[in-house]
């Protein structure tokens, strides 16, 4: 215990709060308490400057939680979930586990903070750990002895992109790195992805250029771009669709349906879900 809290506070330690941090980000924009000042900055661009880009956020986060209800419902045991980001409410493992008790998730980030928090919340859930990798080197993922302990690779995995995929620039080959994971995994996976899709409008370049300018990367993409990274993936009903409209509870089913239109950031972000056959 004494090894893993020095572990904990190294990682803490580490980051550099001088620098924003895409997580930090999306937590802040999510209401979470685990960012720094630079961070609400960039966050208050998006909800002050960009009124109602923060939609973005909430309608990407609500079909995740979805996606993973049907990926339990469907047979999933276990995950590899991909920039996943800080602990928020309805993470992956807390959806799956609702489902399944037994559910095992590996959580993959680059960032040392989420590593940090990762490891003080799941330190007595041991289906579920956090490791600091950069999903644009799938082998060292594959290799890491805590992958190793709860993914059985000859059994279906529930793959999960969900917002990150747009922060791999083209000549970093998104399409490829999905699949070096569709290749690994067994036939029946599920693979879920969620992306920007550029709407070529004022909104979709104004978001783009200040992920730009503030991260370096971030890629808006089209839909036959999109739907490309899932490759010979059999893409579920209903298809690629926006994340407000995607497989929608009972609850949310008024949004854009029977009720209100959508609004312009929310046709900025869709999802998928696509099966290893």
């Amino acid at each position: 215990m004494a090894e893993d809290a020095a572990a904990i506070k190294a990682a803490f330690d580490a980051v550099d709060q001088s620098k924003p941090s895409i997580a930090r980000v999306y937590d802040y924009i999510l209401g979470g308490k685990d960012n720094y000042v630079v961070d609400q900055q960039i966050g208050d661009h998006f909800k002050k400057d960009l009124p109602g880009s923060v939609a973005i956020a909430f309608t990407n986060r609500q079909a995740m939680v979805r996606a993973i209800r049907d990926m339990t419902q469907a047979g999933m045991r276990q995950f590899i979930d991909f920039g996943s980001g800080l602990p928020t409410a309805d993470n992956v493992h807390q959806v799956a586990e609702r489902y399944a008790p037994d559910a095992r998730v590996v959580y993959v980030d680059n960032d040392p903070i989420v590593l940090a928090h990762g490891r003080a919340l799941l330190a007595t859930n041991h289906h579920t750990t956090v490791i600091q990798a950069d999903l644009r080197e799938p082998k060292t993922i594959q290799q890491h002895p805590e992958v190793a302990r709860l993914i059985d690779f000859d059994q279906p995995v529930g793959v999960v992109f969900s917002a990150i995929l747009h922060h791999v620039n083209d000549d970093e080959h998104p399409g490829e790195l999905v699949r070096e994971w569709t290749d690994r995994v067994a036939p029946g996976s599920l693979v879920y992805i969620s992306h920007f899709r550029s709407g070529h409008n004022a909104e979709t370049e104004a978001a783009q250029e200040k992920l730009l300018s503030t991260f370096g990367r971030g890629t808006w993409r089209s839909d036959a771009e999109i739907e490309a990274l899932f490759g010979d993936l059999e893409i579920l009903e209903p298809g690629i669709k926006y994340c407000a409209q995607w497989r929608p509870d009972d609850q949310d089913a008024a949004i854009g349906q029977a009720g209100r239109e959508l609004s312009i950031w929310e046709h900025l972000i869709v999802s998928g879900l696509a099966r290893k056959n």
